[in-house]
């Protein structure tokens, strides 16, 4: 197993001043770092280069909005999401990121009053599969993300994530696990897990406050059990938020404290998904 922490616990934009925290998650023991990539401006190969030095492998988080929309009623607007994908993709490749994670498939805190349309689903799923015949090119997995009824309406639940991406139909397209989300939209972490094994190509170890994970109320015994079941062997990345950032505070609906410290949070997480592994995967 692997082991990644998002940086969206610090930063929306990946920057000089964050190399101590970088070598800091390096000499905790973690093997890679998501990075989250809103600018495409950015000079990502320097920063693959950085990362190499360093010595941490990377995946990468974006999101689309109502202005690039890839499942708008409106075809210039879907194709702008298209595009936008395309273009965190190609930083991705210079980035050296193996994986594209998050809720691109539709705008984040957009809603429509009603769940998905058979258009919209349609439009989501043509628009996943111009995005996911790109990162072929790029060599980069995509991993599809649900979200909470409260923060989008196309994908909310694990089975219908893994539904929508096997319509896409391409190698390149997957999805992800969210233990938060999950939390919120799943009646049975075991069902949900088996819906979508098929697809699964990564994991979000988030706690139902978005706190240090193994502190909250998330069923983790349950989680990393079906996890090994199912057979899941890859990287378990620690996403969670707080009050560094303004704008990803409000966006995630940050509002008090949820830990000690980003080092403790961080130190914290690590040991405890490595002992929830060496319970699970190793007994």
């Amino acid at each position: 197993m692997k082991y990644g922490m998002n940086l969206l616990l610090w930063t929306g934009e990946i920057s000089d001043g964050l190399l101590p925290v970088l070598h800091m998650l390096k000499n905790y023991g973690y093997d890679s770092v998501e990075v989250p990539i809103f600018n495409t401006g950015l000079d990502y190969g320097k920063w693959g280069k950085k990362l190499d030095e360093i010595g941490l492998a990377r995946t990468a988080v974006t999101i689309r909005g109502g202005d690039d929309n890839p499942i708008s009623s409106d075809a210039a607007n879907r194709q702008r999401g298209v595009d936008g994908n395309k273009k965190v993709l190609d930083c991705c490749a210079a980035l050296g990121a193996t994986k594209l994670v998050g809720p691109f498939h539709s705008a984040i805190g957009v809603f429509s009053g009603a769940g998905p349309t058979g258009d919209e689903w349609k439009w989501g799923v043509d628009s996943m599969r111009k995005t996911a015949e790109h990162a072929g090119k790029c060599g980069v997995t995509l991993g599809v993300e649900c979200l909470n009824r409260f923060e989008t309406y196309l994908l909310n639940s694990h089975a219908d994530a893994a539904r929508f991406c096997r319509q896409v139909a391409h190698p390149n397209c997957r999805m992800m696990y969210d233990t938060f989300h999950s939390n919120i939209e799943e009646k049975s972490i075991a069902l949900a897990l088996h819906s979508c094994a098929d697809m699964l190509c990564h994991v979000h170890i988030s706690e139902n406050d978005r706190g240090t994970p193994g502190q909250g109320d998330v069923k983790w015994c349950e989680t990393f059990e079906v996890l090994h079941q199912v057979g899941y062997n890859d990287t378990l990345v620690v996403e969670a938020f707080g009050l560094a950032l303004p704008e990803i505070a409000a966006a995630t609906k940050i509002w008090r404290r949820m830990y000690e410290s980003e080092e403790q949070l961080s130190r914290d997480a690590l040991a405890f998904m490595k002992a929830n592994v060496a319970r699970h995967w190793n007994a």
